[in-house]
């Protein structure tokens, strides 16, 4: 059965993309797939690499490849302190700009790219990981926040209601389910609901493993931010076959164990998913299929990774078939 159909009474099932895996793992993504997220080709750098310039060619093919499929496209992502070039934030002769002339460009940059897109996209990412990791600070250092202040986050979606009224907007950020953070993200979701800011949703990314977070946390997690009275979608799943501080290099291929164990961990979290269905409308992976994906060579250099449902010949695994068996 095809991942769309076995979930369409719950949620959407999405897949990130690039121009190469929009190639290689083709086929699969019509198959399985009724979503799509650019993995970095919609950022600000590859969508507007120099103050007079935009190159939407990329992301132009993606959304093509959707609506001739009859998928939908969840835009990722507009403000982040990541993969924004440096002219956004500098006047020419490299001095910083001020709040004025970097709410101008933000503006600018936001009104441009949702009017492109209007209609074609159902949901964008307006701001990601904005929140601290610890410690007692609500936001990590950014040049957003240092050159804004603690409002950039709500211009950017005001700024993005006005360019696209219809389009869901999303708060993105992970480690989404570890209590200290998860507080944090829901502080300040809750603060820009009591402004009135119009924000839709919360992005969890999920990019989980073998063994964390635990379940119970991740249900918390889901539990806490839909109390806000908003959408959630999981935005960037995987299950990575080892535990971020694991520095092994030697494993060509999965053990069964790793196959086993990482079966029951999608089975667990499909399970809750469908839970909270009232809540959940999308789950996205951060990829398609294990011969392409961000976790190889991180955060270990020269290390394979295999955290999909289907392998690297795109042919489904044990824990595509244990997702299945929780409809």
């Amino acid at each position: 059965m095809r991942l769309r159909e076995a979930f369409q009474e719950h949620f959407l099932v999405g897949a990130a993309v690039n121009p190469v895996t929009l190639d290689t793992q083709r086929d699969l993504l019509i198959e399985h797939f009724n979503s799509v997220t650019a993995e970095n080709e919609m950022k600000f750098e590859r969508l507007h690499p120099s103050q007079d310039q935009y190159t939407f060619e990329a992301a132009d093919r993606l959304v093509s490849l959707a609506k001739a499929n009859g998928m939908g496209v969840r835009g990722h992502t507009l403000v982040w302190h990541n993969q924004t070039p440096k002219w956004v934030f500098e006047h020419q002769d490299g001095s910083p700009v001020d709040r004025e002339t970097l709410l101008a460009r933000m503006k600018s940059h936001i009104d441009t790219v949702l009017s492109r897109y209007r209609g074609d996209i159902y949901a964008w990412d307006v701001v990601n990981e904005a929140v601290s990791d610890s410690g007692s600070e609500l936001l990590r250092p950014s040049k957003w926040l240092d050159i804004i202040g603690d409002d950039f986050i709500a211009k950017a979606f005001e700024y993005a209601h006005e360019a696209d009224p219809r389009a869901l907007l999303f708060y993105n950020d992970y480690n989404e389910a570890v209590p200290e953070k998860r507080e944090k993200i829901y502080a300040l979701v809750k603060s820009l609901l009591e402004q009135g800011v119009p924000i839709h949703g919360i992005g969890l990314q999920a990019h989980w493993s073998l063994h964390h977070p635990s379940v119970d946390d991740i249900r918390q997690a889901i539990e806490r931010y839909a109390s806000l009275g908003l959408k959630l979608h999981i935005t960037e799943l995987d299950v990575s076959m080892f535990a971020f501080d694991d520095r092994r290099t030697d494993l060509a291929a999965p053990t069964e164990e790793m196959l086993a164990l990482q079966a029951e961990r999608y089975g667990q979290f499909f399970r809750l998913f469908q839970e909270y269905s009232e809540y959940i409308t999308s789950v996205t992976f951060w990829g398609a299929a294990d011969d392409y994906t961000w976790l190889d060579h991180f955060p270990v250099r020269g290390r394979k990774n295999w955290p999909f449902l289907f392998d690297i010949k795109h042919q489904p695994k044990p824990s595509y078939w244990k997702v299945l068996e929780t409809i």
